[in-house]
Order: structure tokens, then C-alpha cells, then sequence
């Protein structure tokens, strides 16, 4: 896998999982849950782009190294 492959899935598992956390953490102190409502959309739709598309180009360069 490249590097560069590396860091596009990192950041895209990173995106999915770190945001709704930190906006979690900052619904609980706050005590308004606007702020998980709104950054859920936006993380999951960044995120699992990023991710598709990121396993789509390695499937890809496995194939190449295959032939």
C-alpha cells in the first residue's frame, strides 16, 4: 500500500470516528445537542467518501501488483 494510501484511509477512519466524539464530548459539557445533531451529517458524508474512495484506489494498485 502507498503512503499515500496510508494516510487517506487514517484520516478518513480518523474523520468518522474522532468528530462525532469530539462534538459528543462538547454536546455533554455544553448541554446542547445541536451541536452532535449538525456535525453528524457532515462527518459521516466527509468520512465514508473519503473512505470509499480510499479503498477504491487500493483494491486498484492490488490489482496492478497482481499482473
Amino acid at each position: 500500500m502507498k503512503t499515500g494510501n496510508k494516510i487517506a484511509l487514517f484520516t478518513s477512519l480518523f474523520v468518522l470516528v474522532s468528530f462525532p466524539v469530539i462534538f459528543t464530548v462538547i454536546s455533554l459539557l455544553t448541554g446542547d445537542w445541536k451541536y452532535l445533531l449538525y456535525s453528524l451529517p457532515g462527518s459521516f458524508t466527509a468520512g465514508f467518501t473519503g473512505l470509499i474512495v480510499t479503498l477504491k484506489h487500493i483494491r486498484e494498485e492490488r490489482k496492478a501488483a497482481e499482473r
